[in-house]
């Protein structure tokens, strides 16, 4: 999370989840957004046999699922999103359907909780749920 911005940090929580963060900030300056979810698109049959789950909304909605269905681990700590294996690319989707929300899964961040710092796409149902 200190390394460059536009660079994966990828760690491992509770002893069973990788997570997936785009560093945002200047070196030695953290700061990440964490990938909680995407919309499945491509590769779906890789994605189910990787989760071993059938639902494609339950492929990617939560990091830990994302991670595991695109198998995301700490080989890919440091990586460059604007390269290869790990790209993010820009579908066009309209700003009017992005919406912002309180955090979730943190209570732990004192005032920091309840800041808008979720940003979802409105009515997707790939979105993880508190």
């Amino acid at each position: 999370m200190f390394g460059p911005p536009g660079y994966a940090y990828v760690y491992f929580i509770y002893g069973f989840y990788y997570c997936l963060n785009i560093v945002t900030e200047a070196v030695d300056h953290p700061s990440a957004a964490l990938i909680r979810a995407l919309e499945p698109v491509a590769g779906i049959a890789l994605m189910k046999a990787r989760r071993r789950a059938e639902e494609r909304h339950n492929l990617t909605s939560g990091p830990g699922k994302l991670c595991q269905a695109f198998a995301v681990d700490r080989s890919l700590n440091g990586a460059d999103v604007c390269g290869k294996p790990l790209y993010v690319e820009d579908r066009g989707e309209p700003a009017p359907r992005i919406l912002t929300t309180p955090r979730i899964g943190v209570d732990y961040a004192g005032k920091w909780k309840n800041k808008p710092w979720r940003f979802l796409i409105r009515g997707s149902e790939f979105v993880s749920r508190p």
